[in-house]
Order: structure tokens, then C-alpha cells, then sequence
């Protein structure tokens, strides 16, 4: 648990579930951080992020979702579409004015479902080895079949001893959500971060991205020796610089 957990706090939604968040308020935009599948507020860039924002007096929003850290729920109800709902519900309660959202991984997948929905709230988007449409890219067609007849599939997981599952609930929901194959409804300033040695996400995805969104403001910074969480210091050093660019560049043309 972090060390800072003493400031987490809890926003229930309509069904009665508390979402875990860490606010702190600031000059705006609201920076927002949306960690990847089955990955809460406590990890590197998570908390690297929101320290930063403490010491140059930028506003941060963190969160866990549903069934993730310390908020409540089932991982196996959890899905895009949940997920979305509960960041916007949070957005909606604590923000005043416009955001930035920064998202790793499949968060990066669920910052363009955000930022769609957020429309001129939306200042910039930070995408972290950004994973759109891995309910596609992701799995072998064994894989689809069985759960697209209701199975759990289970993988290696290269981050800890249990297996990752995946939930017949999650993927059809994301499969309704998919993006790469049309335009993505999104103008603001966008810049995605990718390794080139990431196992996970291929960093094609992140050239595809950036052709698949709208806006024409739209950076990708390939590391070349740089793996799927890109959190050696230098990734953090580069998330960190990315982000408040793009705070810099929205004060100069707000």
C-alpha cells in the first residue's frame, strides 16, 4: 500500500460501489491517471505523476477502478464501458474546468472512450504504450471463440506469480468499443509514448493510433530501448516532461 494512502478517499456511485481517489487541487488543467488492466494508483508513474503535480501546484486526479486496489467491486464485472463511467462520474465531481488524461496500457484504450465523452473538457491526452482494440490484436482466435461463448481465458503473467484472467464480460464489452478502424472523435493535443521492446503492445499500435485520431496535433516518442511499463527513471523522467509540455503548450493556446 502507499505510503500516502492516508489521503485516499471514497466517491460512491449510483449502485452503491466507493470508488478509491486521490485528489489534489491545483492550477488547472486536472491532470487524470487511468492505470492499465488489473494496475491501480499506487504504481510508478501513478504516484510519480501525482508527486510532481504536488510540487509544481498542478491539480491530479488518481483512481482505482471496480474491483481494482483499494475500491470496491469484482474484477470479473469490471469492463471498458464500467470503468469509463466511474472516471467521468469522478471527473464530473471533483474537476472544475478542463483535463488532461494520461493513460497507460489499456488505460490508454480507455482515455479515448473518456475523452470522447468529456468533449471541449478535454485539453490533452498522455498515452503510455496505449493498448486500443487489444480484445482484437490480443488474442489468438482459439482465444475469441471461447470467449465469445462465455469463458474465462487465462495467460502467463510476466508481472506476478498468479495467471492474468480475462472475463467473457470484459472482452465483449471492449469488443463493442473498439476504435482503430474508424476516426476517433478526439481534437486536442495528443502524445503517445512507446518501446520499442514492449512484449505486450506492439508499437505499431501507437502509429495506428495517431492516424485513427481526428486531431492533427499528435506526437509519438518511440523509445527504442524501452519495454511495456516504461518506468525506468528515464521513462518517468520522459512522462513527466511530456506532460507538463503539454500543460506549457495549453497555457500558451489555451
Amino acid at each position: 500500500m502507499n505510503e500516502c494512502a492516508s489521503d485516499v478517499r471514497f466517491h460512491e456511485m449510483p449502485d452503491g460501489a466507493r470508488i478509491a481517489y486521490r485528489h489534489s487541487e491545483g492550477a488547472g488543467p486536472t491532470l487524470v491517471f487511468l492505470p492499465g488492466y488489473m494496475s491501480d494508483m499506487d504504481g510508478g508513474k501513478a504516484t510519480a505523476l501525482f508527486d510532481r503535480a504536488g510540487e509544481t501546484g498542478r491539480a491530479c486526479l488518481l483512481l482505482d477502478y471496480s474491483g481494482c486496489g483499494r475500491s470496491d467491486g469484482d474484477f470479473a464485472d469490471g469492463s471498458l464501458g464500467r470503468w469509463r463511467d466511474e472516471v467521468l462520474a469522478l471527473i464530473d465531481a471533483q474537476v472544475e474546468g478542463e483535463v488532461i488524461v494520461i493513460g497507460s496500457s489499456m488505460g490508454g484504450w480507455l482515455m479515448l472512450l473518456v475523452g470522447e465523452a468529456l468533449g471541449d473538457q478535454l485539453a490533452g491526452m498522455v498515452g503510455i504504450a496505449a493498448a486500443p482494440d487489444f480484445s482484437d490484436w490480443g488474442f489468438s482466435e482459439e482465444q475469441k471463440t471461447k470467449l465469445s461463448a462465455g469463458e474465462t481465458i487465462y495467460e502467463d503473467n510476466p508481472y506476478g506469480p498468479e495467471p492474468t484472467p480475462t472475463h467473457a464480460l470484459f472482452w465483449n464489452d471492449a469488443e463493442q468499443n473498439r476504435k482503430l478502424s474508424g476516426t476517433i472523435a478526439i481534437n486536442c493535443p495528443v502524445h503517445l509514448l512507446h518501446g520499442q521492446r514492449d512484449a505486450d503492445v506492439p508499437w505499431e499500435i501507437s502509429l495506428k493510433l495517431a492516424e485513427a485520431l481526428r486531431s492533427d496535433a499528435v506526437k509519438v516518442t518511440l523509445v527504442k530501448d524501452g519495454d511495456h511499463r516504461l518506468s525506468r527513471d528515464g521513462d518517468i523522467a520522459l512522462l513527466l516532461q511530456t506532460v507538463e509540455s503539454l500543460c506549457l503548450q495549453h497555457e500558451t493556446n489555451p
